[in-house]
């Protein structure tokens, strides 16, 4: 019996994880650089702070259930888990609180089909406390400083605002708004030529469909609705922050208010970043505005302001592939120690010490022994090792520097 993962799961070879390090490393410098200090929280959660109020649909858990049979879950994003997590054990803490994590998820698709992959791994950041423009504009723009970190280009940030999409569908039957939203949300325009709607609402469905594009031509359309105060102060924020956008220099933004996310916590601002590929658009980051989730969590219910986005590690890695900026190779040893006797095997190891202790990242292995001398040369070359250190009795080691196997 050959034994393998489970059907979804995957394992990392140390290739693999070069290069998922690679990403990460870039994405944390960037966090840094913002003021950003990292959070870790629990794989595991209870089923109801997964769910979020009924944001994330149960159905894409993975559940498990303990002794207690208490119901639990696997998360699926990272974003309840830090919002439970800041209100219940950060609570003394002043805001805004700036965290980022890098962490896997686990998210089972809605038609599960044999090997589809299950678990994946984010990075993302959290903006907590901080409500209105400048929060806004601060997490694209980091957006913006990961992606020229990495050398991604070219992409684009499509932008929608949550609240004003929701107001815009309240036109709809509570019977068939959902429908319409998920056909909305696929951009479906055969679904919703086959829902039971009036000529009317079919073609508001297929107006909040088409506000998608340039940025001023998709405003303007939006300023010639019939607008409530409420949504008129939201399409004027929104206004300011693409404004704010442009003047930071080239910044691709599509303007799209029929983007809808399938989490459905978002009250602003949301987003996806896109990257064009030779295999098609890919979805490297997705994110917004969330007022009200705090608040599900928080002892007083009390609603504290939140803005987050997600990078998807393995959509990062389809991107950078093309420009061959990842690892190729796993790092290599720079020192082979080798205890000629075993006499000399308390020197090998204080030798070796000696080694490590002098840069913190230098990489030295001891020889396990059972080798021929052209046997360990050859296994040095093989690992493109530079420097044997052979080491005598007396601790004396002789230096050997290591050709490959090409003589170079």
């Amino acid at each position: 019996m050959v034994y393998q993962p489970p059907a979804g799961a995957r394992d990392l070879l140390p290739l693999d994880v070069a290069q998922k390090r690679w990403i990460e490393d870039k994405l944390q410098q960037v966090f840094h650089r913002w003021g950003y200090h990292r959070i870790i929280t629990s794989t595991l959660e209870r089923m109801d702070t997964l769910m979020a109020g009924g944001a994330i649909q149960s159905s894409t858990v993975i559940q498990l259930q303990n002794v207690d049979n208490e119901e639990l879950g696997l998360r699926p994003e990272l974003t309840a888990s830090i919002a439970r997590t800041v209100v219940t054990r950060m609570a003394g803490n002043s805001y805004p609180q700036r965290l980022y994590y890098n962490g896997n998820v686990f998210q089972r698709p809605p038609n599960l089909q044999h090997n589809q992959p299950q678990e994946f791994f984010q990075a993302g950041v959290e903006l907590l406390g901080g409500g209105g423009l400048i929060a806004d504009a601060e997490v694209l723009m980091i957006i913006a400083d990961c992606l020229q970190g990495l050398a991604i280009s070219p992409w684009h940030l499509i932008l929608g605002e949550a609240g004003i999409t929701r107001t815009l569908l309240q036109a709809f039957p509570e019977q068939v708004r959902p429908r319409v939203r998920q056909a909305i949300a696929h951009l479906d325009r055969i679904t919703i030529d086959q829902l039971p709607l009036s000529d009317e609402l079919r073609s508001r469905a297929k107006m909040i469909l088409d506000l998608r594009g340039n940025p001023h031509d998709v405003l303007q359309k939006v300023l010639n609705l019939s607008l409530e105060p409420s949504q008129q102060s939201a399409v004027n924020n929104l206004k300011a922050l693409v404004g704010l956008l442009e003047s930071q220099g080239n910044f691709p933004l599509i303007l799209d208010l029929s983007l809808i996310q399938t989490i459905d916590y978002y009250t602003g601002i949301v987003f996806e970043v896109v990257s064009d590929t030779s295999t098609g658009a890919n979805i490297l980051a997705r994110g917004g505005r969330y007022d009200q989730l705090l608040g599900l969590y928080h002892p007083q219910g009390e609603n504290i302001p939140g803005i987050g986005f997600a990078f998807f590690i393995e959509d990062l890695y389809q991107a950078l592939v093309q420009n061959q900026q990842l690892p190729q190779a796993t790092p290599t040893t720079n020192w082979l120690v080798i205890p000629e006797t075993p006499d000399a095997y308390g020197s090998a190891f204080a030798y070796a010490q000696k080694l490590r202790d002098s840069h913190h990242l230098v990489r030295v292995e001891i020889d396990l022994g059972g080798k021929t001398v052209p046997e360990i040369k050859q296994y040095a070359s093989d690992r493109a090792i530079v420097q044997i250190a052979w080491v005598k009795t007396d601790a004396s080691p002789v230096i050997e520097l290591v050709q490959d196997s090409q003589g170079k």
